[in-house]
């Protein structure tokens, strides 16, 4: 079976999608004013990417290392499922998503960019990164988007999952 395929059938079973903020919501840059505020860019796409998951009653959960705000107010306007945020070791939060949305791991896709992100990707159904994911990311990733993070590639996740929902190979 092609490794097409298999992504198809794995993305096809999807009910939640977890997703790193940094790196794959926004392009990783910080912008910092002289008085020490800091501001960060996220792209509307993958804010209706969120959207159409709730169309399709897939529920979308941040999970960041950062204790951000920001990312608090952008979980908040988009009506995410459920935001964690200042999550260190992001692995070790997979039983508790498990157990409040009644999801088993194979039912998880989670989308991310750097070496933080690795051992929830190794547990989960589904892994993804942004394009311009580190090298050991790619390396284990379900799929690499074709746009780099914070231009797109959460949307680009979004739009595969869709797909193979309504595809019947």
């Amino acid at each position: 079976m092609s490794k097409e395929r298999i992504n198809q059938k794995k993305s096809k079973m999807i009910k939640i999608v977890i997703t790193d903020v940094d790196g794959v919501l926004t392009d990783g840059s910080m912008y910092y004013t002289k008085n020490g505020d800091y501001m960060r860019k996220f792209n509307t796409k993958d804010g209706m990417g969120v959207e159409l998951l709730k169309n399709e009653n897939i529920k979308t959960i941040f999970l960041s290392r950062e204790k951000s705000p920001i990312v608090k107010k952008r979980a908040e306007k988009l009506k995410v499922a459920k935001s964690y945020l200042g999550i260190k070791n992001k692995v070790l939060i997979l039983p508790r998503i498990c157990k409040e949305f009644d999801v088993k791991l194979s039912e998880i896709a989670y989308i991310g960019d750097d070496v933080n992100d690795l051992e929830i990707m190794k547990k989960i159904g589904f892994s993804a990164c942004p394009k311009d994911g580190v090298m050991q990311i790619r390396k284990i990733a379900s799929y690499i988007c074709s746009l780099n993070g914070g231009n797109g590639a959460f949307r680009e996740l979004v739009d595969v999952i869709i797909a193979s929902k309504k595809n019947n190979p």
